[in-house]
């Protein structure tokens, strides 16, 4: 999503199953998905009488800077309540399971899962345990239980603004997207970035979406390579990477092709092809986690709160504070970043609107 997108890279997934309402497509891909990146066993045992804020992963974090995020997301607020964070990382479905009954057993508050391979787990085990507060992150499950809240975003703010960067740095005035698999969740990223880059500049050309597709839309690169390939050829300069662990497809071909330049998925991609990549939309699991734990202590939170631009649960590496450091090259066109500033101030404001191509 990703991994996260990297994770299938993650995200990605978790959104194929649920925002696009369990069609027989995305019922295909939580299965496959869910075995695709299963490694070892990861059941966790713990004391019973130890008692953590726990967060639970479909998969190793390792270098999975999404999953990452989530485990830094559960350590501030732990760190803010004056109490520990434990990080359970699962394999398998059995596994997953195992860590999140592990996590009730231990009588831990809160419980945190990131993720479609969580939906069944939690929509069995939070009605039998009322006394435990659930978070799913960046997905939700049908009849939710009181006891659990669904953390989720508006991908289609950052997809627009990463449509108008687009625009705004184009020399050859034609732009992209590739993405994985063409169900109406990533419609938020496709739809939403041919929007923003036709708004940001008049005289842009957006090529139609190039789908990948294929047995294994989320893990194949060299399909990806092909796809890029394609579309440079027809012209595009920029091209924005939906497609989670096939991306390196994508940045491969632009890396190969002078003046060409891709944008990222969710965590800062900038370093997987340095000179290559423009920069990256973020997904902020680092943010959305904490507040969402504060909402729920307060008795504010809400069964599902989305985070956009606004809460800052997503935003472009181009706005963060050490965009200079980030390895992104949009650091190098601060003009361009003042214009992407005043885009996002009017969709935080309102004066601009995003449409969610999923309510549509």
């Amino acid at each position: 999503m990703p991994i996260s997108l990297g994770i299938c890279t993650h995200q990605f997934a978790s959104h194929l199953l649920m925002e696009s309402k369990m069609t027989a497509t995305s019922k295909f891909m939580q299965i496959c998905l869910g075995s695709v990146f299963a490694l070892a066993t990861g059941f966790v045992p713990v004391k019973a009488e130890e008692t953590s804020y726990v967060l639970v992963t479909p998969s190793r974090i390792g270098v999975n800077k999404f999953l990452g995020l989530g485990k830094t997301g559960i350590e501030k607020a732990a760190e803010a309540q004056g109490t520990k964070a434990r990080i359970f990382e699962g394999t398998d479905p059995s596994t997953r399971r195992q860590n999140v009954q592990a996590a009730i057993d231990m009588k831990a508050p809160i419980v945190a899962v990131i993720g479609f391979e969580f939906g069944d787990i939690i929509a069995d085990l939070a009605p039998e345990n009322p006394e435990t507060n659930f978070v799913i992150i960046d997905t939700c499950i049908p009849d939710a239980p009181e006891n659990v809240y669904c953390a989720v975003f508006r991908e289609q703010e950052a997809a627009y603004l990463a449509g108008a960067e687009a625009a705004l740095t184009s020399s050859s005035k034609t732009v992209a997207v590739i993405g994985a698999l063409d169900i109406p969740f990533l419609h938020r990223y496709t739809d939403s970035f041919a929007l923003g880059a036709k708004a940001a500049r008049s005289d842009i050309n957006v090529l139609p979406t190039a789908w990948i597709g294929g047995d294994n839309p989320f893990q194949d690169p060299v399909r990806a390579q092909t796809q890029a390939a394609l579309q440079l050829s027809n012209g595009a300069d920029r091209i924005y990477a939906v497609a989670a662990g096939s991306n390196g497809g994508v940045f491969k071909a632009v890396a190969d092709k002078p003046g060409a330049m891709a944008i990222g998925l969710d965590v800062n991609q900038c370093g997987d092809a340095p000179g290559a990549i423009l920069d990256s939309t973020l997904k902020r699991v680092d943010v959305i986690l904490p507040a969402t734990i504060d909402g729920i202590l307060k008795g504010s939170a809400k069964p599902v709160v989305s985070f956009g631009l606004a809460e800052g649960g997503l935003e472009l590496v181009a706005m963060a504070d050490d965009v200079a450091a980030s390895g992104c090259m949009i650091a190098k066109t601060p003009d361009v970043i003042g214009q992407l500033k005043d885009i996002q101030a009017k969709i935080i404001s309102g004066a601009i609107t995003v449409p969610d191509p999923m309510a549509q």
